[in-house]
Order: C-alpha cells, then sequence, then structure tokens
C-alpha cells in the first residue's frame, strides 16, 4: 500500500520460446512465460509439451493458434491451441530440419523453409487451426564455395513482403534470395544472386517497402538491397562484428517501425549491431553486448518497446529497452533462464 491506495499490478503478456529438445540438456517443448510490459522482465510459467525441436514458433494473426517447425530429419509442422496450449496436428514437410515457417497474408497457408534438403512446403490452414497435408513443396538448386555449409542449397528463412505480394526465401546453400508470387502456390519470380560464400540467412524488409536487408551468416555481413515488385538489387555491404573479432555468425536481423534504425544478432561476438538508416544503406552505430552466448534470434515486442534474445549457448533469454528516438538498446529486466532458447515469440494480444 501507498498513500492508501493499492499499487497497480504489473501489465505482463505472454511471451513463447523455441528451443530444442533433443540435445543434450534440452527443453521438454515450446517454453511459456510472460513479460512485463513496463520493464521487460520475463518470467517463465509452463511448457508445451511433446513438441520435438520447436526452433521457431509463429502465431496466427488473431492469436488464436501457434505453429511450430520440428527441425529434425524427418521434417514435421506442428499446430498448437494458444488457449489450450494443446497440440493440434502436426504434418510431414517431405524436407529436412525445418528451421523457419511463416503465414500467408491470407492465414490459409502456411510455408515453411526445411534447412538440410533445401525446399519449402506449402500446408493449408484449416477453419480449425490444423494444418493439412502438404499440398506443394519446392526444391530450391544452388551450391556456394564453402564446402562445409554450401555444398548444396539450404532454405534458412521465408517471409512475405510487406505488400503481402511475394515471399522471399533466403537460401544459405546457393548464395541466393528466391522470390515467389503465391496464390495457394508458389511460382518462382526472380532470383538475387549475393557475394559467393556470403551465406545469406535472414531477410528485413524496411517499412517504405523499397528497400530490404540481408543479413550473411558465413561471412559476417548485412547487405542493403533496393527491392521492387518481387526482385531484389544487392547494394553496401558492411561487417556486422568489430574488425579482429573473433569467427561470427549474424543470426536475425530486425528493422525498427519508424524504419530509422537496423539492427543484428552476432553469434560469436555475442552482440547486437545497431545501424542507423542513411539513404539506401547503414551507417553503424555500435555494439551492445547480448548478455549471453550466441544469440540466435532477436525480436520486438509488438509495441517496440523493447528486444529480446534468444541466447543459445549460455540458456539465457535477455531483454533490452529500446529508445525510440535514438534506436539505443539498454539491458532491461533480469535475464531469464531457459534451456536452449533460439526463438522468442511475444504475443501480439496478450
Amino acid at each position: 500500500m501507498t498513500g492508501g491506495t493499492a499499487e497497480a499490478a504489473p501489465a505482463t503478456k505472454r511471451v513463447f520460446f523455441g528451443a530444442y529438445t533433443t540435445w543434450s540438456g534440452g527443453a521438454k517443448g515450446i517454453g511459456i512465460g510472460t513479460y512485463d510490459t513496463s520493464t521487460g522482465r520475463l518470467a517463465k510459467t509452463g511448457v508445451i509439451s511433446g513438441v520435438v525441436n520447436p526452433s521457431f514458433v509463429v502465431e496466427s494473426a488473431d492469436g488464436r493458434f501457434l505453429y511450430a517447425v520440428n527441425e529434425n530429419s524427418s521434417g514435421e509442422v506442428t499446430s498448437i491451441n494458444a488457449a489450450t496450449l494443446k497440440v493440434i496436428n502436426k504434418q510431414a514437410t517431405g524436407g529436412a530440419d525445418p528451421c523457419h515457417l511463416t503465414l500467408d497474408p491470407s492465414g490459409k497457408y502456411l510455408i515453411t523453409a526445411d534447412y538440410s534438403s533445401g525446399s519449402l512446403s506449402v500446408f493449408p490452414v484449416n477453419a480449425d487451426g490444423s494444418l493439412g497435408a502438404r499440398t506443394q513443396k519446392v526444391q530450391h538448386q544452388g551450391s556456394g564455395p564453402d564446402p562445409d555449409r554450401q555444398a548444396g542449397p539450404h532454405a534458412h528463412h521465408i517471409v512475405f513482403d510487406l505488400a503481402g505480394k511475394y515471399a522471399a526465401a533466403v537460401d544459405l546453400g546457393a548464395d541466393s534470395v528466391f522470390f515467389y508470387s503465391f496464390t495457394g502456390r508458389l511460382q518462382l519470380v526472380s532470383t538475387a544472386k549475393l557475394a559467393p560464400g556470403a551465406g545469406p540467412r535472414h531477410i528485413a524488409f524496411h517499412p517504405s517497402g523499397k528497400t530490404a536487408y540481408v543479413a550473411n551468416e558465413l561471412d559476417s555481413t548485412v547487405v542493403s538491397c533496393a527491392y521492387a515488385d518481387g526482385k531484389l538489387t544487392p547494394g553496401q555491404v558492411l561487417k556486422t562484428a568489430p574488425e579482429g573479432a573473433e569467427r561470427n555468425y549474424p543470426a536475425e536481423v530486425l528493422v525498427s517501425s519508424d524504419g530509422k534504425h537496423v539492427y543484428v544478432s552476432n553469434r560469436g561476438h555475442d552482440s547486437v549491431a545497431h545501424f542507423a538508416v542513411d539513404g539506401a544503406g547503414l551507417a553503424l552505430v555500435g555494439h551492445t553486448s547480448v548478455g549471453g552466448k550466441y544469440p540466435r534470434h532477436i525480436t520486438f515486442d509488438p509495441t517496440g518497446s523493447f528486444l529480446f534474445a534468444a541466447n543459445q549457448n549460455s540458456n539465457l533469454v535477455t531483454s533490452f529497452a529500446v529508445d525510440r528516438a535514438t534506436g539505443k538498446i539498454t539491458p532491461s529486466g533480469t535475464p531469464l533462464k531457459t534451456e536452449i532458447p533460439v526463438c522468442v515469440l511475444p504475443t501480439r494480444l496478450g
């Protein structure tokens, strides 16, 4: 009590944690938690068990359902009721090690990126949130100069542009970003080639819709690209870690909602690189220690007030307050201990 009145309880929203379950010391499934909307402080409240290697998790636009890849050699995708936290069903992708997934703008289809097989898989989404059997599989072609990582194609990311017209599939093995039109089926419309050996991993679009940024895992760079109508044109290339830093593997790339700031997670340097948008390119602002090891995934909360980092090799999820004016991120809240976190999903609807 203060001044004779009860203090308001902190407002919280739900958050889910993707993880690996088959690794030593792994999770039991998808982690369930909350975050404080005023401080970013995270808490873990439970787990959705029975979901194998849910390394990436997304939610439906209405918040009623969750979808998770099952990153293993058999390749599956799982649907979950977000209210009951029960598995609805799962379907085989027909590809190996799906590592990313997205819903199309209509919410009627789901597409996975299957890393080891270098393929994309399409599934219909039923009204009850369940997934129908796979209706299409697209096989990428291509390779790169890195014999360990680029002997063949490795689809790593699938996301629609801001207009919802084209799907961008980022392929680490082929050093390419493939663009597809989509009307229930994927149809290739263009291919953008990145530098040989770059190893493109993820892409993020600027709010203007005219620019996109590609994080390259193998050469530790971020590329500013012009974008229009399903065609990507690579431009400026910047390093994401300081010169002389240990071997570094960029993972996630984010753009602030106002389009003024871009962030890239650095696995190895264990930092978040902050860039200011500078015309058609970027200017490095600096690096912030992520407070853990090997930040595989970073994301904003729905308001853009907080940035969360899933630090795979230290079993920690860390929180940062975002200064909306300067873009600076500052540690906020206590790091959350959880098993092998590789994805953070703050829900839009609470």
